[in-house]
């Protein structure tokens, strides 16, 4: 299913009345890390469960 210009506009004025201006970025910011954390733990869990691997890949 793919969300054309309209839909999101309209997803982002409902964020916005529900959760308010001052909310909205603290919401999306904890939406952003659930969902690289959710990415990174099926892309494969043994990689963070060793952080010592030279293989990791590295953040900054």
């Amino acid at each position: 299913m793919r969300f054309g210009p309209m839909e999101l506009v309209i997803i982002l004025v409902i964020a916005l009345l529900i959760f308010g201006p001052g909310k909205l970025p603290q919401v999306g910011k904890a939406i952003g890390k659930g969902m690289r954390d959710f990415k990174e733990a099926l892309s494969g869990g043994e990689q963070a469960s060793n952080p010592d691997d030279p293989g990791r890949e590295r953040r900054s």
